[in-house]
């Protein structure tokens, strides 16, 4: 429903009364609106409007019961009354509070118990700040933290027990690092490897069991390598093996006349 139509009630489900409200004098003067820009409305976005019209009003919400008004008015209010809202109950909160503040705040909310939180936290810090994240206990933060931590900070997360997470690591450590991952458990994360190698290492997967990776083989591998390939039981990689066996041939007989 638009703000214009629907009713206008508080995060308790009672029917906001202007008449009784604190900022009586606000609303006469046009500071706020009843079912647009309201402090004591459910609605975040008419809170939010609310705090937007009169932002120094927000230090003194910041302990309302309502976790929605608590966290709009973290958004506006001053800097210096922000830290404690660290240790909010509500999560929206405390995100909205450590996003504003400086990084090394961030840093205590590493372990914080909402997912969420802590996926974000990790687009606010770098570097060694992150190690500590790359054992979290959700796999979708380690995949996040596997996206920014540097590749060289990689190491500690190939053998990470979550498929994604490993994926991304084959797809970003060092390429002296590969070799390392060539017997991962999971085809798709050997896959990823296969597509990064050399060709002359490429060679070493050619017995791998998965007919993705043995096709890449065939596709890129030294010509040399390519003979135990054109035999393959998929005839997607015996194909492609034997065409360029075919072509590597033809060749060295043009070469030879």
């Amino acid at each position: 429903m638009s703000d214009e139509i629907d009713e206008a009630r508080d995060w308790q489900g009672q029917e906001v009364d202007c008449a009784g409200c604190a900022h009586l004098a606000l609303n006469a003067a046009g500071g706020c609106r009843i079912r647009h820009a309201c402090v004591n409305d459910r609605y975040a976005r008419r809170i939010d409007r609310f705090f937007n019209w009169n932002q120094g009003l927000a230090d003194g919400y910041l302990g309302h019961p309502h976790f929605e008004v608590r966290a709009i008015a973290a958004k506006f209010a001053n800097l210096f009354l922000l830290p404690p809202l660290l240790a909010d109950a509500d999560e929206t909160v405390r995100w909205n509070a450590v996003r504003r503040l400086p990084r090394r705040y961030a840093l205590l909310l590493r372990k914080d118990p909402h997912r969420e939180v802590r996926m974000r936290v990790v687009t606010l810090i770098d570097g060694d700040d992150l190690l500590p994240m790359v054992s979290d206990e959700d796999y979708y933060v380690r995949l996040v933290v596997a996206r920014k931590l540097a590749p060289l900070l990689l190491g500690r997360m190939i053998d990470d027990e979550e498929a994604e997470v490993r994926r991304v690591v084959a797809r970003r450590i060092p390429d002296e690092w590969l070799l390392g991952m060539i017997n991962d458990r999971d085809a798709a994360v050997r896959l990823e490897i296969a597509q990064r190698l050399s060709p002359e290492l490429l060679a070493l997967m050619r017995r791998d069991p998965d007919w993705r990776i043995r096709y890449e083989v065939a596709s890129r591998a030294a010509a040399a390598e390519l003979m135990a390939l054109a035999d393959d039981q998929d005839s997607l990689v015996r194909e492609v093996a034997r065409s360029r066996v075919a072509v590597r041939l033809e060749r060295e007989t043009e070469a030879s006349v």
